[in-house]
């Protein structure tokens, strides 16, 4: 049997050793880039839920401050088989991140739950991720006893998932600061700005920037769709990226890119799944490297393969959320490496 003369070619077998080389990576112990003032920009992926318990949350909620009485925070053993972060939305608050975080790729994934609160019971279920969010808490109120801190959500709530919302904060003299960020953007009938990719630049300082397809005739009603929903029906699972990149937010919801802003006032800070009147499961609560970061950290835990390998190393490319070699010596499609799904 004839054998391709390609097999033998020096190129093929440094690129299979390459992938084999990179694939052996996905099993080490995560690793974070961390600066003196404790905000880490992740190297390797980071769960933040473990699927076991809270270890890397605290609790944050009105009047309560950092007690929960009523178990607003729990983690279920199964829902929908797998075990999930259960925010009961009966107050409202959150649970934060332990640690400030910079420069990543957000992959959350959540359904809504059957229970409803208080003034939002018969109103769309919401929730949301807050991003970059700034100590202290509860300064969302100048009496420091509000329910979120100054950041920039990722809003969760029917009919509008996607949107961007400038969250305020207080000083502690009392003075109202905004986040700010610039988006390019059209307004709807009502006057709404949604994002449009070839709208108009404006910058904002608070407000609210919608996703690009909130349905103009939104009503806040319990379960509300939208004609272009891209949030699944209720009972499905969701799933949500941010990448924030420095001074950009690009949100995805479903694989969809939703909503953009850039020159962000806030570039790091905490994370805070919220409580806001509504059930809702988050079952992955993820921050993986952006491309560039993991670039960086592969060449230099593979540097003693040597200088040939790490040369053909950083030819890599971004491809979406992956990295891609190019395979020259066959004359082929690039090789991709995608991060954990």
């Amino acid at each position: 049997m004839k054998v391709d003369d390609k097999m033998y070619m020096p190129g093929f077998f440094s690129n299979v050793f390459l992938v084999m080389a990179l694939l052996s990576l996905a099993g080490f112990v995560p690793l974070a880039r961390s600066s003196q003032d404790d905000v880490v920009a992740p190297t390797e992926a980071i769960e933040l839920f473990n699927g076991k318990d809270l270890a890397n949350f605290y609790t944050w909620l009105v009047d309560y401050k950092f007690e929960d009485p009523d178990k607003v925070f729990t983690v279920v053993d199964q829902i929908d088989g797998a075990p999930a972060i259960r925010s009961s939305g009966q107050h409202f608050g959150g649970l934060i991140t332990r640690r400030r975080y910079t420069n990543y790729h957000l992959i959350a994934e959540f359904r809504w739950g059957s229970l409803t609160w208080g003034a939002r019971k018969n109103k769309t279920k919401d929730s949301g991720i807050l991003l970059h969010c700034q100590d202290p808490e509860g300064a969302y109120e100048p009496n420091f006893n509000g329910p979120w801190m100054r950041s920039v959500e990722f809003q969760m709530i029917q009919g509008g998932t996607g949107d961007i919302i400038l969250v305020r904060g207080h000083s502690q003299e009392g003075q109202r600061l905004l986040p700010s960020v610039t988006a390019t953007v059209k307004q709807n009938p009502k006057g709404e700005y949604v994002w449009d990719s070839n709208g108009v630049q404006r910058t904002f300082d608070g407000g609210r920037i919608n996703w690009y397809g909130r349905d103009p005739d939104w009503k806040d009603e319990l379960d509300f769709r939208g004609k272009q929903d891209l949030e699944k029906p209720y009972g499905q699972w969701n799933r949500l990226e941010a990448f924030c990149d420095g001074d950009t937010l690009t949100y995805f919801v479903n694989g969809t890119i939703a909503n953009k802003a850039t020159r962000s006032s806030l570039t790091q800070g905490k994370l805070l799944l919220q409580s806001e009147g509504a059930e809702v499961f988050f079952r992955r609560v993820q921050l993986h490297p952006l491309q560039k970061q993991a670039k960086e950290s592969l060449l230099h835990r593979l540097s003693f393969f040597g200088p040939a390998f790490t040369t053909q190393l950083s030819t890599a490319s971004a491809c979406g959320g992956c990295l891609s070699f190019p395979d020259s010596s066959l004359e082929s499609q690039p090789t991709h490496l995608h991060p954990a799904r």
